[in-house]
Parts: structure tokens; sequence; C-alpha cells
């Protein structure tokens, strides 16, 4: 059992950045990642890493957002920059509860937060 929230999430203009940050109850093992979803559209993978700090990126974010995490602290960031109007959605952090390759689809991760909104205007 691990529970995760989301927060960091707002409003800003096209090229701006924000800083969305997940904290967890306890520490998890295996591969945490964001995903984001517009209204009920199909939830996206944004980012995923690993226990080693190995990263995965959708093409669509590559370059722009960063995912890292402080083990310590057990919490989970997701740096965005120059966003964009399409980067509009609600964020959403994840964990596995199982080892493996990290992978950027749904059904891979067991725990969910709640969801931030990131609204990016132009």
């Amino acid at each position: 059992q691990v529970q995760l929230e989301e927060s960091g999430g707002g409003s800003v203009q096209a090229g701006g950045s924000l800083r969305l940050s997940c904290a967890a109850s306890r520490s998890t093992q295996y591969c945490k990642a964001w995903f984001r979803q517009v209204g009920e559209q199909e939830r996206e993978g944004v980012a995923a890493i690993d226990s080693d700090g190995g990263t995965i990126y959708a093409d669509s974010v590559k370059g722009r957002f960063t995912i890292s995490q402080d083990s310590a602290e057990n919490r989970l960031f997701l740096q965005m920059n120059s966003l964009k109007p399409e980067d509009t959605a609600m964020y959403f952090c994840a964990a596995e509860t199982r080892p493996g390759y990290c992978v950027l689809r749904v059904p891979e991760y067991n725990y969910w937060g709640q969801g931030t909104q990131v609204t990016v205007s132009s």
C-alpha cells in the first residue's frame, strides 16, 4: 500500500515552466511515472524513472520535461519547461509494484495520485 499526492500544478503562459511534485506515503522500489489526461481522453504516459535513475519520455515532451526523484523524501518531480498549450492536462503520478523495465503504459502502474491540473495559455 502506497498513497501518492501530486502538487505544483497551476496556470502558466506558453513558454513558461512549472515543477510538479508527488509525495509518497512510503518508499517505492520500482518504476515511478507521470501521466496526463485531457478530459475523458485516454491517459497518456509522460515520463518514467527507475530505481537507478534511468528515465524514459514521451516524444511529445522529450527535451522539455525532466523527471527526477528524491528517494530520501519519497518524492517524485516533473520539471516542465517551454510549456505549450497542448501540455494542458491533469497530471498524475504513479508507481509500479513489480520489477521490470519502466514503460509508459497505464496497466503497468498500480498506485495513482489524484492529479494536479496544469493549464498553459497562449
